[in-house]
């Protein structure tokens, strides 16, 4: 079992960068591939990010490439995500989930891949 909590959302002016982090509970962080996700009102949940199980791949949705960056800290159970250049499209609740369903480097991007969700953090981007 994995509890996921997210944190550092807030409210940017377009332009702006801000980073969101997911702290996990349990020993084996490590062993699991971490994605990002969100969801503005009225719309459907979307895929933003992923970092494997091994931390060696990566993959972006294409509306975030250049400007989102994901990265995992096994020792502090913790994936961050980096975000620059923040326009307002951007606002939604980012939500961190998990999963050690899948294989090593692989970098699972759908919604249904993933066993562990966050409760989400609210990110407002200002134009």
């Amino acid at each position: 079992q994995v509890q996921l909590v997210e944190s550092g959302g807030g409210l940017v002016q377009a332009g702006g960068s801000l980073s969101v982090s997911c702290a996990a509970s349990g020993r084996t962080f490590s062993n699991y591939a971490m994605g990002w996700f969100r969801q503005a009102p009225g719309k459907e949940r979307e895929f933003v990010a992923a970092i494997s199980r091994s931390g060696n791949s990566k993959d972006y949705a294409d509306f975030v490439k250049g400007r989102f960056t994901i990265s995992k800290d096994n020792a502090k159970n913790t994936v961050y995500l980096r975000m620059n250049s923040l326009e307002p499209e951007d606002t939604a609740v980012y939500y961190c989930a998990a999963t050690n369903g899948v294989s090593w480097n692989r970098t699972p991007l759908l919604r249904y891949e993933y066993d562990y969700w966050g409760q989400g953090t609210q990110v407002t981007v200002s134009s």
